[in-house]
């Protein structure tokens, strides 16, 4: 069986999720994103970002890494799960290259003398980004904020990025975790992408790919949108099992049937 690639003239397949990031199409939720980002890189301090799953809340902090000079900022990057308060702090030990004690009380200060040390004695930034944040503890929250607390609250010695579901934005809005949330300095929650951000994502992606956009009929873009709950990797999905199922078919174009096909063929996985 001939790959879609092939079939229809592409490089590579459009809609992979392993595309560079300085190939990405850029909707207004990571235009904003990209905006606050900004401010924290000038400005340390504590962002809150939150996103339903597929929104591209992940994506977009990887577009924005990829952007950093390495040598004035260090990114870096934890996906938690459920994890314990000491669990939590080997983690966050071993992304930023530090030696795991089984004290955490050890564990939290060779954390700050670190990013004390990057950012007075370096001049560097650390950005460090928790995704999955709705996964933390109430005592991971609480230890957050001591965390961030340097020279009497004087200075901010790091930027603390917490990305998450929506929910995220419940758990902050309760009472013990008030004094975190007072630190928030910039926050956003994603609307997800919009009917003309679909189409010209779809028409983007297609060019970049070598090939034409009207592969895709009109009908076919629009069922597309309204079938990906405004998720961008839902339409990744949908839009490459369509041309799987039209490359298959010997459809030279793709219309609203094969689209169908291919959300219900993705329902039964």
């Amino acid at each position: 069986m001939i790959p879609f690639t092939n079939y229809y003239g592409m490089q590579f397949n459009p809609f992979d999720k392993t595309l560079s990031s300085r190939d990405a199409f850029e909707t207004l939720d990571m235009e904003q994103v990209r905006g606050r980002l900004e401010h924290l890189k000038s400005h340390p301090g504590i962002g809150l970002f939150t996103a339903a799953p597929g929104q591209g809340k992940t994506f977009s902090l990887r577009c924005f890494a990829d952007s950093l000079n390495p040598n004035l900022v260090k990114f870096y990057y934890i996906c938690l799960s459920t994890v314990s308060t000491t669990e939590f702090y080997r983690q966050l030990c071993v992304t930023l290259g530090l030696e795991v004690s089984y004290k955490k009380t050890v564990m939290f200060q060779r954390i700050q003398d670190y990013l004390y040390s990057m950012s007075m004695n370096k001049n560097v930034h650390c950005m460090i980004c928790l995704d999955e944040a709705q996964y933390l503890n109430a005592d991971i929250f609480k230890d957050l904020k001591m965390l961030c607390n340097f020279c009497m609250d004087s200075k901010n010695c790091f930027t603390l990025l917490l990305l998450g579901q929506p929910v995220l934005n419940t758990l902050m809005m309760r009472q013990p975790n008030e004094a975190l949330r007072q630190r928030i300095s910039v926050s956003y929650n994603f609307g997800g992408l919009t009917e003309a951000e679909a189409i010209r994502y779809i028409s983007n992606r297609m060019e970049l790919a070598g090939t034409s956009p009207r592969i895709f009929d009109d009908s076919a873009m629009l069922t597309a949108f309204g079938s990906c709950n405004a998720s961008l990797r839902q339409l990744n999905l949908i839009l490459t099992k369509a041309l799987t199922i039209g490359a298959q078919n010997n459809k030279q174009n793709i219309d609203s049937e094969i689209i169908l096909a291919a959300v219900n063929d993705i329902a039964l996985i």
